[in-house]
């Protein structure tokens, strides 16, 4: 991934994407609020994620470390009425030389104007690739040709 690219998987360059909303734009939707959390984690910006985690059920801290790279996104339903929302997602992630996606149908809400984090369920699921299979990032190259490469 180029580095100037968001890590949400719109395409465009941070700056135009969710950096306005770690900056303390409000979100405008449940979906650009999942993506700009995704952000947040893969960039380790926990002060955001904590910002935008509804109040209720907010953790008290996040880990200063995390060893989960979060390498794609994917959206698979959004949709959002008056102050509720839902955004079901797919997050490809690697741990060292472990792969998974987690896969969540997350809650939001609206609290004074702004969309908040409430919960979900997430559902992990390990991956296995092969040198020769589409590599777990999404960029269409075998694994041994991007990811994967010894």
């Amino acid at each position: 991934m180029n580095d100037d690219r968001c890590p949400c998987g719109t395409g465009h360059a941070l700056a135009e994407c969710c950096d306005r909303y770690h900056a303390g734009t409000p979100a405008p939707t449940p979906e650009a609020l999942m993506r700009s959390r995704f952000s947040a984690f893969a960039l380790g910006r926990n002060d955001y994620l904590l910002a935008t985690w509804h109040p209720e059920f907010r953790p008290a801290s996040l880990p200063d470390v995390d060893p989960t790279e979060w390498i794609r996104l994917e959206i698979i339903d959004s949709q959002a009425q008056g102050d509720q929302g839902r955004v079901h997602f797919r997050a490809t992630f690697r741990e060292g030389r472990r792969w998974g996606v987690l896969e969540e149908t997350s809650a939001f809400s609206r609290l004074e104007g702004r969309w908040c984090y409430v919960d979900g369920e997430p559902s992990v699921m390990r991956l296995k690739p092969g040198r020769n299979d589409p590599c777990p990032c999404g960029s269409g190259k075998k694994g041994k040709q991007c990811c994967l490469r010894a």
